[in-house]
């Protein structure tokens, strides 16, 4: 698919309004998508999460302790298309 995310808004709770190459946007809430563990435990505070940014090397949502999340999932998300791998 290969979507990339070109724009990202934190919002309240875990939520991030996402806008893609493809014109697709839409709002992804992280916290059932991700444990705030590992790499990701430090986004469970809210000041940290909203340090987002997009990565356009990436093509993705970074953060400053080295998270980022893959664009197709959170793409597949906003869309409920199926993801190449889950289709039968």
């Amino acid at each position: 698919m290969l979507n990339e995310i070109v724009r990202v808004e934190p919002l309240d709770g875990y939520r991030l309004r996402l806008w893609f190459d493809d014109g697709t946007e839409g709002i992804v809430d992280i916290a059932k998508c991700v444990s705030f563990t590992g790499v990701f435990a430090p986004l469970a505070d809210r000041t940290e999460f909203s340090r987002v940014t997009v990565n356009a090397e990436l093509g993705t949502v970074v953060w400053p302790c080295g998270a980022d999340l893959d664009p197709d999932v959170l793409h597949a998300q906003i869309t409920g298309e199926t993801l190449p791998a889950t289709r039968r």
